[in-house]
């Protein structure tokens, strides 16, 4: 069996175990950014921990109302350049902890005054020496080159961090509810092998999602990439219409994710000027109005006692993302490549 396969599904388990072990010390962190008066988040990733850290902008500032910046690291480890960060919360998200830019930028930032701290799947690694708080993802180790259970159980230590800077129980209590949402979820596995063959031959699509799920874009567009070797283009549904809807023509491969929320509406209008224009809609989605405008439909399950919680729609990444990632292994397999071992690429990249 694919590595990448019985990694996606092993992820409600490690996602539970996340925030099980995770909560006092997320909770220690908020603490601290309240005893410091910290009034805003810089964050330092790369790769897949880049789109969790997408997803943490969005978290800090929707839930904690603290503005949040992601890092360019070559500020600090090609130019040499100095910043005021005594006000700052620095958090790096490195899977592995090894990722030489964004420690460089923790130990820069931590000399400027910022408390530091870091999301990482490794106990000791080079990140955790630059952190004043680790927050770990407790996902094991991940054999496969592509990254999936790292990837959840970075969100859950987010969404973790987020409902404690801002005392939300509810997020809390929802957020154990995530797990068993994931396992329903994945019960979707044959409709997404079943759907992949339609798209053996294709070269390039668009991945359109909007506010906490732009996560879900870029990550499921980063994995149809580097497991399929397609270009896969991910945007905002908003930015995609200033511009980038040009490339849609009869057939043009669009995978939409229309969650309910906040971002329905808009991306619901979306999926209806790609279908005008006679695009390939693949929809994720959980509403029968959405679902109607897809070639391709990919029913999401009802999110049970979550349904009517405001933080329902902020803890949709969780649980969003697994179709694409199924979808990506599955295309992968079907065009005759290993998503295991990508050509090119290894578990751990180093730049400066």
């Amino acid at each position: 069996m694919s590595q990448m396969l019985a990694e996606i599904r092993e992820q409600p388990d490690w996602v539970e175990r996340a925030i099980g072990l995770e909560h006092a010390k997320a909770a220690a962190l908020a603490a601290e950014v309240r005893e410091r008066g910290i009034r805003f988040v810089v964050i330092a990733a790369r790769g897949t921990s880049d789109n969790a850290a997408t997803y943490a902008k969005y978290m800090f500032e929707i839930v904690a109302g603290m503005p949040t910046a992601l890092a360019a690291p070559s500020v600090f480890t090609l130019y040499d350049a100095t910043l005021d960060l005594s006000q700052a919360l620095v958090v790096g998200i490195s899977q592995s902890g090894q990722g030489t830019d964004v420690v460089q930028y923790l130990s820069s930032a931590r000399a400027a005054g910022a408390l530091t701290a870091c999301v990482t799947n490794s106990t000791d690694s080079a990140i955790t020496h630059v952190s004043d708080h680790v927050l770990l993802c407790h996902a094991g180790d991940e054999r496969a080159v592509a990254a999936t259970k790292t990837y959840t159980t970075a969100l859950a230590a987010v969404a973790l961090l987020a409902a404690a800077l801002a005392d939300r129980r509810d997020i809390l209590d929802d957020l154990h509810r995530i797990p068993d949402q994931m396992r329903r979820v994945l019960e979707l596995e044959p409709l997404v092998q079943g759907s992949v063959e339609r798209y053996r031959y294709i070269q390039e699509c668009a991945v359109l999602a909007r506010g906490v799920n732009q996560a879900t874009a870029l990550e499921t567009a980063l994995k149809l990439t580097e497991t399929c070797y397609i270009v896969a283009k991910p945007y905002s549904g908003a930015d995609f219409l200033h511009g980038p809807i040009a490339m849609v023509e009869s057939g043009f491969p669009c995978l939409v994710y229309v969650p309910d929320g906040k971002a329905y509406a808009s991306q619901l209008d979306l999926a209806l000027k790609i279908r005008d224009r006679g695009g390939e809609i693949i929809v994720i989605a959980r509403s029968a109005e959405a679902l109607d405008l897809g070639t391709t439909r990919i029913p999401m399950p009802e999110p049970g006692g979550t349904a009517s919680s405001p933080s329902s729609e902020l803890l949709s990444p969780l649980v969003y993302i697994l179709p694409g990632q199924l979808f990506a292994c599955y295309l992968s397999m079907t065009r005759g490549e290993d998503p295991d071992s990508p050509r090119g690429l290894t578990k751990v990249t180093l730049t400066r």
